[in-house]
């Protein structure tokens, strides 16, 4: 891998037994499951770990337990955004900080309301910066409670603090990625994108890597498609992936994130499909549809050599 090299970070699942308590076993067991993939960093406390669903507590037990894992492997990053209020905010934001993570992850729709303009989002940013010392920070354009989209305009702003090192992209629009990605360079900083269907195209186009729910599924997939999208003599093989991704999209979208959950229990982790996220029971429908895409992704796998870590 070179310096450049375009890196996965899972945005992490949260495990339960089966009457909703987390399962800290499991936890250490799906952690070294995305380091022996060859992920080159964690996203713990994310929405895939049903963030809005835990307490303060237990976001902190669940950042503290993976960094403990990964034991300094790869660095780990956290949610830190869930109250309204300022105080409230740097607060938890220092606690979440000391586990040993290290960035800091600011949600755009949690920082200002939906109806109130860039202006108020750029003052709260700096706000936040001025309250919490040297705390390097990311900003994630989460779907929960709103997508708030970030202008890459007002990132190019936020750059020239340099306490803003990692960006998660869900703009969906790969002109975006691209004029976002052309705002860090030359800071320490990097997009990785989440959107699959132009994963190809935005590792081409400047993103420092991919950070999407199908890492979920199949991280070897995400990592040797970094490794590998602009080798010449294998891109017959990463359009083959490329459209794999895409056209098995809705499966994995669906009932998320319990159907990730299932589908590594197909794989023989031995994680249970419960969610606290409100995602409804799954159909016979929706299950012959993960049947699928586990023979579907195994042919794939044997297409490409690749070598399962589960």
């Amino acid at each position: 891998m070179t310096e450049n090299a375009k890196k996965f970070i899972p945005v992490m699942l949260t495990p339960f037994t089966d009457n909703g308590v987390i399962d800290f076993n499991l936890l250490t067991k799906l952690t070294e499951f995305y380091l022996a993939a060859g992920a080159k960093g964690l996203f713990a406390n994310c929405l895939s770990s049903e963030m809005f669903e835990l307490s303060d507590e237990e976001r902190i037990a669940i950042t503290e337990h993976v960094v403990r894992i990964s034991n300094g492997k790869v660095p780990v990053v956290a949610t830190g955004t869930f109250a309204r209020t300022l105080h409230e905010q740097t607060n938890f934001i220092k606690r979440i900080y000391n586990t040993g993570i290290q960035s800091v992850i600011l949600t755009s729709g949690i920082l200002v309301n939906e109806d109130e303009p860039d202006q108020v989002l750029e003052d709260k940013f700096y706000d936040i910066l001025n309250a919490t010392d040297r705390i390097p920070f990311g900003l994630y354009e989460c779907p929960v409670p709103y997508k708030r989209l970030i202008a890459p305009e007002l990132l190019k702003k936020f750059m020239v603090t340099n306490r803003l090192n990692y960006f998660k992209d869900t703009s969906l629009d790969i002109e975006q990625v691209k004029q976002k990605a052309a705002v860090g360079i030359g800071y320490d900083f990097g997009l990785y994108d989440a959107y699959i269907v132009h994963a190809v195209e935005s590792l081409k186009s400047g993103s420092a890597g991919l950070s999407c729910i199908q890492g979920n599924f199949f991280p070897e997939l995400i990592v040797w498609l970094c490794d590998n999208f602009d080798n010449n003599s294998l891109q017959q093989q990463v359009q083959l992936v490329q459209n794999f991704l895409t056209n098995h999209m809705d499966v994995m979208h669906d009932i998320y994130p319990t159907a990730a959950k299932l589908y590594l229990n197909f794989r023989g982790l031995d994680i249970t499909g419960f969610s606290r996220r409100k995602t409804g029971a799954i159909t016979n429908q929706q299950m012959a549809k993960l049947q699928k895409l586990y023979k579907d992704y195994a042919n794939l796998e044997s297409a490409l050599s690749l070598t399962s870590v589960l």
